[in-house]
């Protein structure tokens, strides 16, 4: 602004107009930053791909490069006349046997597992150490992924799937009724799913139960006997694993073998069956429960050693036909058979806790009470002539002896000087 006097510079008077301008051309220029930075945390936004969710991570890993060598090296069979089988429930008990017996003679194994906590995950991750020695890679992942059920099946053509997975244990299903039809139903169907779609079909051996004999009181138990009387959850899960199989191979020529286990015990077992716990109880000096019937009568079972279970598994895989479908649509008749897989032998549960007390050398703190309703049945007896007859199955190992070989590994897996038990399988069946 001009002076009023020429020459004199009077101080300047407060004018309100001057100040509202400087004001508005800040507020302009922190707009037009504002509006810079803005556009382009929106442009950044928009450019970037989204995000991978958590499924989508762990697609990624089980779908790398690397992880696809380690898949096909461990399916590589040693001949032309080797087997490729994907073995489910691998750092199981059973299914680790199984799988090191087919690696073992030459064929192709790919194991697969969840590593559920059902019981002690240090036994299962200790079973896949035994099986990585022995160039078994096992895939950690469920059978209820489709997506990766699906992959195993693009990366490696297989000739069988021997399903061992399944959530097992009678009593259990009365606290977690839901992980039954999860894993032994929804599970199935979906390895079922991908079999049939593969071109060529693998044939299919897969784990069905004892239990499915439920209330049934005519012994031995015959794969003609009736199966419509489950006595448990799981019972029941098996029995409509057997129908939905059936169904299946009518539908789609999906060559199936069911097997009916009896009681399998031996080295690397489960925690919770009777003759582990028992066996870590009398150890410690603690009371057991054996029970007897309501009447007073004896509670028995068809005590089967691992070692032959594992003959028949095997058995099964080499009489199994080839599956008549290809890409999920039948040509055929396909084969369908059901076997017991016992020791045709029963034991009491009393003479179980004697044979461990002579082999502990403890005398066991016995508590005798009447079996409760939670599913278990009173004996279990198998008839075995058809897997006999057609498989060659013949199991040769008694109780006492089973138990000598299981009792020599427990204690040394067990042991407070062993720093790797997976390192210390000498006194097992392997």
């Amino acid at each position: 602004m001009l002076p009023s006097t020429p020459g004199k510079l009077k101080p300047e008077k407060y004018q309100p107009y001057n100040h509202y301008m400087i004001h508005r051309l800040r507020l302009s220029k922190l707009t037009l930053w504002s509006s810079i930075f803005l556009a382009f945390i929106l442009f950044f936004f928009i450019l970037s791909p989204p995000s991978p969710s958590p499924a989508a991570n762990r697609r990624e890993s089980w779908g790398s490069h690397h992880w696809e060598k380690r898949v096909t090296k461990s399916a590589c069979r040693n001949s032309d006349s080797g087997f490729t089988v994907l073995v489910t429930g691998a750092a199981g008990f059973i299914g680790c046997h199984v799988s090191l017996s087919l690696k073992q003679r030459g064929d192709g194994v790919l194991g697969l597992d969840n590593f559920n906590r059902y019981y002690d995950q240090n036994l299962k991750r200790s079973r896949q150490k035994v099986l990585s020695r022995a160039g078994v890679f096992v895939v950690e992942g469920d059978i209820n992924d489709a997506a990766l059920i699906r992959k195993l099946f693009d990366v490696v053509h297989f000739t069988h799937v021997m399903h061992l997975a399944a959530q097992a244990g009678v009593r259990y299903a009365m606290q977690n009724p839901h992980s039954y039809v999860h894993s032994n139903v929804a599970g199935f169907v979906n390895l079922l799913e991908a079999s049939k779609d593969a071109n060529p079909q693998p044939a299919i051996v897969w784990a069905s139960s004892s239990s499915v004999y439920g209330l049934n009181s005519k012994v031995p138990f015959s794969e003609k006997d009736r199966t419509d009387q489950p006595a448990s959850l799981y019972a029941a899960t098996k029995k409509a694993g057997e129908a939905i199989a059936h169904s299946y191979n009518h539908i789609y020529g999906l060559s199936i073998t069911g097997l009916r286990f009896f009681t399998v015990y031996g080295p690397w077992g489960r925690p919770d069956m009777a003759y582990f716990f028992f066996t870590k109880d009398i150890l410690k000096g603690k009371q057991i429960t054996v029970f007897e019937a309501a009447d007073g009568g004896t509670v028995a079972r068809d005590f089967t050693y691992i070692d032959d279970i594992v003959k028949g598994c095997l058995g099964a895989l080499d009489t199994a036909k080839r599956s008549t479908g290809s890409g999920g649509k039948k040509k055929g008749p396909a084969q369908f058979r059901i076997y017991n897989l016992g020791n045709t032998s029963p034991v009491a549960v009393s003479e179980l806790v004697r044979i461990l007390e002579k082999l502990l050398k403890v005398k066991a703190k016995k508590k005798v009470m009447v079996m409760p309703r939670n599913g278990d049945v009173q004996f279990t007896h198998a008839n075995i002539s058809r897997a006999h007859r057609e498989l060659g199955y013949m199991p040769t190992t008694d109780l006492e002896t089973g138990l000598s070989n299981f009792v020599k590994w427990y204690l040394d897996f067990y042991s407070p000087s062993t720093k790797n038990p997976a390192s210390s399988s000498s006194s097992s069946s392997w």
